[in-house]
């Protein structure tokens, strides 16, 4: 990225003063691990893309056949963006192509998605969102099927995973069988209520289903109702059999979706012929063995996807896992046991070699292993000495020693735990950071017999392996049955059938049937990468050190510190790692031509006290990187004893701990101390920073600060951060004085208190036993208290009282709110004129809201008001601790109408409550019901179990409900509001509807001036498993709809509503309530057409209109129908407008119509000249940002031929323009005198129109056409 910018001449030392850092390189990508498998990085949510992309790649027939196909076919990655290229360049196979070879042969331990991705034409939002890996799969098999039109590939797809099953009814009667054949790529089978995936397939393909009863079947020879059986029966079967689990199901009793972590069995090995049609086929044909299990682990609302794959090429190095070859080898050692014993006598462990006293610890562990933290104690029992003491000066630290030593030690458990690491071939180098270091640890007894447990084949020679994103890892059959159940469990099983064996010359062999041309690809980045490595590991032993001189230094307050800013005072310095301790001493000999006397060099580190030193380097002829010494060390270079006449003590019990010190303030002391930094906030206590070695004694710092006859505390309580209060501190007893500061647990930014004797007796300090409370002039404060009579009042009359009904009340963070309220009534004056009437205290948000009255049992801290802000002194009864105050609103949402006020008992059910609400908003009639407001303050969920008290059903204090008519519908039934859209056109056919019903303006569909218009014609009662057909059927029964001529439910069009507009058209007439995501209360509108209608899901109702040329004006809108899924880009829009007005696409120009700002977003064609970067972002689908289209959009059309005027503003968005302008400017001069002058004290913030939410955006991958 940098290019040469940091490389180096090749001198192993260079020096820069001040800041000047030299960085290294970018470090390349390590090789692959032992497995010799490569995982796939993930792009922020793409784990379910690498689970398939893993599976495809180790499903050998589809790889091969894949790269069967040359460049003459798909053609060339280099031309995909050049115009006259002669093959068509069919990206997404070519891209799978390079990523192919990329995991089978390049040496990197991860492949990247990004081509891929790219070719799928996704953005950074379907990269960072997590979606469905059964649906990727459907979609990636339609993109690849679309991009293989006309080559020899095109029916590779339906080779390898297509099959067929038929569904049959059979007449009990006259025994007429009636068919239905239907194709699959992949088959969706049950997990609810059942045991297995055998089960399942034997409830789809095996029982019959009945019709007998009241659900008779018509017989098409027998010409009447019949009894009759339904079945199903595999027919053809395919190479590879994908089965996807529906984990995810809805609990109709909660509203909310799971998922199903129940056990679910499925076999290694299993025979289909029970499931299929009765033929002459051998066993063996019937005959499936699992290869890839897709596991999902988490809950249905998000979560990581992984995969375990059986390597059916043998491509993979496998070793037992450790669980495993703990078991193998435990009965081993138990029979060595003995002569481990024996040997362990005669051989004298070596105690100055800790290589060997090290391994020696770990092989009498039964585990080979043991925590790091717990190593160091079992080297003292065996050795009778720290590492600390014998072996750190020389060896560094245990955790460095380990490191230092992969070829012996393995790092487990995030580092926690070390174990020794198998026996083998000695094939690696030593390692590039340790240079000459010894691996004569490998040929260890315990370590072969690792190796040989680790070396076992499965029957067939095949392994599993777990792909989990970047990382590969060994499994056993074994585990996976621990997918059958739980939150991590299998989702995708992917069979094969066992009489596909592979070729002798497959096995082990990656780069079997890889194109030439892409082997010379993998072979020209390898070497590539080698290169990188090569150089990398020449600069990697580069560190930058920092080198502080003592005489630029002096020892203040425990630390030292730079005795003028002064950049000579630190020199960083770049030198090779390799080298030795002496090297370095010599090279700042060399540097410092005026040093005198011995030179110490000393790490050292900065703590917020100063600079601190610890070890010194004592050692000449160790390595600096044995030393401790890393890059962005810091050394101290000193005379080893003293800086500046000071002793300065090293090491980590004298690290200086920075303590912030309060006094009470100069004046009452009566002198003046300039030490430290000052902080006076008018509380009566001075701050100062003072730092202490850590190693000092409490007496010590107290000598330092005052007389000894000084009390020092340490803090226990502070104030309150937003209610007021005393502080608490305890006097450090007299035991305490002779204990260091280490040993007090003290740290940086710990409080001390000095006091002196004469001092306990102010206002500020009070001692009680070994406490001091220091109250100061800050924590007493106030509260402003105005009484608000009636919230009606009108403004004129709340100025004229302004003066009179406004105080400040002293009060602070423990005061109770009942005694506020007192002293305002006092201040006030108000005791006679509210003698007998009830008065609560309440809050007010910045809208000018009242909240909820506060509990006056509490305090002011614990009610969470905050000092110096307001309270309103308002008439009304004040909640017990028992009770919740509500706000409730009929029929309406509180933003649009009237709050009324209630306070009730937590106890009390949901009906009781309702029917209180009713008899206070003076309602008759038991159709009503509850329901909550949501976020956007919108009617939300209905509180459906009336029986559970309020309490149960999680109602809050201060919470918001909605009175609405009618009764709650059953379970499982979804009550809609149906309103019906009329155009001007044909509203004299409609029947005369009820005029007091809500009628609304169409918004969004059509423009305005048509007089569209939405009629409420009543509910309809549903099951929310019917389908959008039964909806449709229900509509035409209701009273407005039956003298409407409407031949069949095929001639309406059904919209779905939100925020009462029309939202989008609901689709597929067999699809269930429930999968087209329609809610209980949700609100539909009704359309009669003049044809039947059956929209595709990929299809766009728009409505387009031309513009009058020359005018500011455009002809009346017409219905567009758009099938944006075969080409949902700019450039598809183009095309299929300029064929419906016999135009070329350079001659049009588009835009997207906005009603609620009245503005038009222009649609750029995609054939304009722009950068090759910036061509692919043009090439995004017009269903996502920042177009968002959707069902009813208007879309301006200007003829370029015969209208110059590129505007798409019309004079109604002007003046629609104009009156958003001025409804925003009341809008904050309403704000301004509604807050008045204290609006400082509440806050205030810019409001504006509500931001709509994004829409969900379904996965999709963006296909050119090949024909």
């Amino acid at each position: 990225m940098f290019g040469d910018l940091f490389e180096e001449d090749g001198d192993s030392f260079s020096s820069t003063s001040g800041k000047g850092v030299k960085g290294r390189e970018c470090e390349p990508p390590p090789p692959r691990g032992k497995i010799k498998l490569c995982g796939i990085k993930n792009q922020g949510g793409t784990c379910y893309l690498n689970s398939l992309i893993q599976t495809l790649l180790f499903t050998p027939e589809f790889r091969e056949e894949l790269f069967c196909l040359g460049p003459d076919e798909l053609g060339c990655l280099a031309d995909k963006d050049k115009p006259e290229a002669k093959v068509c360049v069919r990206v997404i196979p070519l891209e799978l192509q390079r990523l192919f070879s990329h995991l089978l042969l390049v040496d990197e331990q991860t492949a990247s998605t990004t081509d891929l991705t790219d070719s799928f034409g996704w953005t950074n939002n379907e990269e960072m969102g997590q979606q469905d890996v059964q649906e990727l799969n459907r979609i990636l098999f339609s993109a690849l099927d679309s991009s293989l039109v006309g080559t020899s590939g095109s029916s590779l797809i339906h080779r390898l995973y297509h099959g067929t099953l038929v569904n049959q009814i059979t007449c009990k009667e006259c025994g007429n069988i009636s068919e239905r054949q239907e194709d699959f790529l992949d088959l969706t089978v049950s997990v609810r209520g059942v045991i297995g995936l055998e089960e399942a397939l034997w409830n789809m393909f095996v029982e019959e289903e009945m019709f007998e009863g009241n659900n008779l079947y018509r017989c098409s020879r027998c010409e009447q109702l019949v009894r009759a059986a339904k079945s199903a029966k595999l027919r053809k079967l395919p190479p590879f059999l994908t089965i996807s689990l529906l984990r995810f199901n809805f609990d109709f009793a909660k509203c909310e979706r799971y998922k199903e972590t129940g056990s679910y069995v499925f076999p290694l090995i299993f025979n289909l012929r029970p499931f299929c049609e009765q033929n002459n086929w051998p066993d063996s044909e019937y005959s499936y063995e699992l290869f890839s299990v897709i596991i999902h682990k988490g809950g249905c609302y998000g979560g990581h996807y992984h995969v375990y794959i059986k390597d059916i090429d043998q491509l993979g190095h496998w070793e037992a896992p450790e669980e495993e070859v703990k078991v193998k080898a435990k009965a081993q050692r138990q029979e060595d046991k003995v002569g481990e014993k024996k040997k362990g006598s005669e051989n004298c462990v070596d105690t100055e070699d800790p290589l060997s006293i090290l391994t020696d610890v770990l092989a009498q562990e039964e585990s080979k292993s043991v925590l790091v933290d717990q190593l160091g104690q079992k080297l003292m029992n065996k050795t009778g000495m720290p590492w600390s003491k014998k072996y750190k000066k020389q060896y560094g630290t245990i955790s460095k020693f380990l490191q230092n030593h992969p070829e012996v030690f393995m790092l487990v458990s995030n580092g926690t735990r070390v174990a020794l690491k198998a026996a083998g071939p000695a094939t690696t180098e030593p390692s590039p950071t340790e240079p000459g270091s010894s691996a004569s640890a490998n040929n260890s007894p315990d370590n072969t017999e690792l190796q040989t447990a680790g070396d076992t084949e499965g029957p067939d020679g095949c392994h599993w392996f777990d792909l989990n994103d970047s990382t590969v890892t060994a499994i056993s059959e074994k585990d996976i049955e621990k997918q059958f159940q739980g939150k991590e469990s299998a989702y995708m099983l992917f069979y094969r059938k066992t009489t596909m064996k592979r070729p002798p010359e497959a096995i082990g062999n990656p780069a079997y049937k890889v194109p030439p041309h892409l082997v010379e690809m993998v072979q020209e980045m390898n070497a590539r990468l080698q290169q990188r490595r090569t150089e990398f590991e020449a600069s990697s032993n580069s560190i930058e050190v920092r080198l502080h001189l003592a005489p630029h230094y002096h020892y203040q307050n425990g630390a030292l510190h730079p005795i003028s800013p002064d950049e000579d005072s630190i020199i960083t310095v770049t030198f090779d790692r390799r080298k030795t301790v002496g090297d370095l001493r010599l090279a700042i000999y060399q540097m410092q031509d005026l040093w005198e006397g011995d030179m110490a060099l000393t790490l050292a580190k900065n703590v917020p006290a100063g600079l601190h030193l610890y070890d010194t380097l004592t050692d000449d002829q160790i390595s600096l990187y044995s030393a401790g010494v890393s890059n962005g060390s810091d050394l101290f270079v000193w005379n080893g004893r003293e800086v500046s006449g000071v002793v300065v003590k090293t090491g980590l019990e004298w690290e200086p701990v920075l303590l912030t010190v309060l006094r009470s303030s100069m004046e009452e002391l009566g002198c003046e101390d300039g030490s430290g930094v000052e902080d006076t906030d008018g509380s009566g206590l001075v701050r100062s920073m003072k730092g202490f070695a850590g190693g000092a004694t409490l007496s010590t710092v107290l000598e330092a600060l005052g007389p000894q006859e000084a009390l020092l505390c340490q803090e226990q309580s502070r104030p309150g951060a937003t209610g007021g209060g005393a502080s608490g501190w305890r006097v450090f007893p007299p035991q305490d004085m002779q204990r260091t500061l280490r040993e007090l647990s003290l740290k940086d930014g710990d409080a001390l208190l000095l006091l002196q004797p004469e001092e306990l007796d102010s206002s500020i300090f009070s001692l009680s036993g070994d406490m001091v409370t220091v109250t100061t002039p800050s924590d007493c404060r106030w509260l402003q208290v105005e009484f608000c009579p009636q919230s009606g009042m009108k403004e004129e009359e709340e100025e004229e009282e302004q003066g009179k009904k406004r105080s400040k009340v002293s009060a602070s963070g423990n005061m109770l709110l009942a005694e506020v309220k007192e002293k305002a009534l006092e201040e006030l004056r108000l005791q006679d004129e509210l003698s007998g009437v009830e008065c609560c205290l309440r809050q007010m948000d910045r809208t000018g809201k009242l909240l909820p009255p506060v509990h006056e049992h509490l305090s002011v801290r614990d009610a969470g008001i905050r000092l110096m802000t307001s309270l309103y002194l308002c008439p009304g009864p004040v909640p017990t601790a028992t009770q919740l105050f509500l706000y409730f609103s009929v029929g309406l949402a509180p933003s649009i109408g009237q709050e009324l006020e209630i306070i009730v008992e937590e106890s009390l059910t949901v009906k009781e409550c309702l029917k209180q609400m009713l008899q206070m908003a003076k309602l008759d009639g038991e159709s009503w019901h509850l329901r909550r407001v949501d976020w956007c303050e919108e009617i939300g969920e209905p509180l459906m179990d009336e029986n559970a008290s309020l309490k149960e059903a999680k109602v809050m204090h201060g919470d918001t409900l909605v009175l609405v008519e009618g009764r709650l519908p059953p379970k499982g039934y979804l009550k809609l509001s149906v309103k019906l859209y009329i155009d001007a056109i044909d509203s004299s056919s409609v029947p005369e509807l009820n005029h007091t019903a809500e009628s609304l303006s169409i918004e969004g569909l059509t423009t305005e001036g048509f007089g569209s218009e939405m009629r409420f014609i009543g509910h309809v009662e549903i099951s929310e498993e019917a389908s959008l057909d039964d909806l449709k059927t229900q509509m035409m029964t209701l009273p407005a709809l039956q003298d409407v001529c409407v031949p069949s439910p095929a001639f309406l069009r059904v919209w779905l509503l939100e925020g009462k507009k029309l939202s989008r058209i609901l689709r597929g007439n067999q699809q269930t309530l429930r999968k087209l995501k329609l809610g209980n209360g949700a609100e539909v509108c009704v359309q009669r057409l003049m044809n039947e209608e059956n929209l595709g899901l990929k299809d766009l109702l728009l409505r387009v209109q031309m513009g009058v040329p020359g005018e500011k004006a455009y002809y009346p809108s017409e219905d567009f129908l758009w099938d944006a899924g075969r080409d949902g880009t700019p450039r598809g829009l183009y095309a299929a407008l300029a064929s419906r007005y016999g135009l070329t696409p350079e001659n049009l120009l588009l835009a997207k119509h906005l009603p609620d700002k009245h503005t038009w977003m222009p649609i750029s064609n995609w054939t304009q000249q722009v950068s090759k970067k910036k061509k692919k972002r043009k090439a995004e689908s017009l269903q996502a940002a920042p177009f968002y289209l959707k069902d009813g959009d208007i879309i301006g059309v200007k003829n370029l031929l015969i209208d110059n005027n590129k505007e798409f503003t019309t004079l109604e968005d002007e003046i629609g323009q104009q009156s958003l302008r001025e409804e925003a400017a009341n809008h904050n001069t309403r704000g301004r005198l509604a807050t008045g002058d204290y609006s400082k004290d509440i806050g205030s913030k810019k409001s504006g129109p509500t931001k709509n939410r994004k829409p969900e955006v379904a996965l999709s991958i963006n296909v050119g056409v090949f024909r």
